[in-house]
């Protein structure tokens, strides 16, 4: 006769050193000559787009438009939440033990009222202006991507109105 496992009973310790983090970012557009832009940041080698943690008492979609002012130097009016991502990666700080970080992060599609990609923060290697198919390709991160596509489909679909 096969012998079989015995699952035993035991309590499931929480996961240590783990953090949640909830952000907001957005796609700041505009039309220029007939083509529709966005806006992109670059951190390093990574083109992204422009996004940050929540304040304590700030709304979400209050936090896209702020770091889409500070991270691009641009004011945009929020016109509607997009979609979230979520992912996890480690936090590691010198001197201290690595942290694991769930991170959510909500994105809205902001309509280009003034500003210019000059006056992004320290935070930002560089803030541009790219016409749609390119920002598509510059982007870094898949499901960046894949929200930029889906703003891009909602603008498509005003314009075919």
């Amino acid at each position: 006769m096969a012998k079989r496992a015995v699952a035993k009973n035991r309590a499931v310790e929480p996961a240590k050193n783990i953090v949640r983090e909830i952000s907001a970012g957005g796609i700041v557009h505009r039309i220029r000559d007939g083509i529709t832009e966005v806006a992109l940041i670059r951190v390093r080698d990574r083109w992204c787009l422009p996004k940050g943690q929540v304040e304590k008492g700030e709304a979400v979609a209050d936090t896209a438009a702020r770091e889409v002012r500070e991270e691009t130097g641009l004011r945009g009016q929020i016109e509607t939440k997009l979609d979230d991502i979520s992912y996890w990666f480690t936090l590691k700080e010198k001197g201290k033990e690595p942290q694991r970080v769930f991170k959510r992060v909500y994105f809205y599609l902001l309509s280009y009222l003034e500003g210019d990609v000059d006056g992004h923060d320290a935070e930002v290697d560089e803030a541009a202006w790219f016409p749609a198919a390119e920002a598509l390709e510059k982007l870094t991160y898949p499901s960046e991507k894949k929200i930029l596509q889906k703003a891009l489909a909602l603008l498509d679909q005003r314009v075919g109105m």
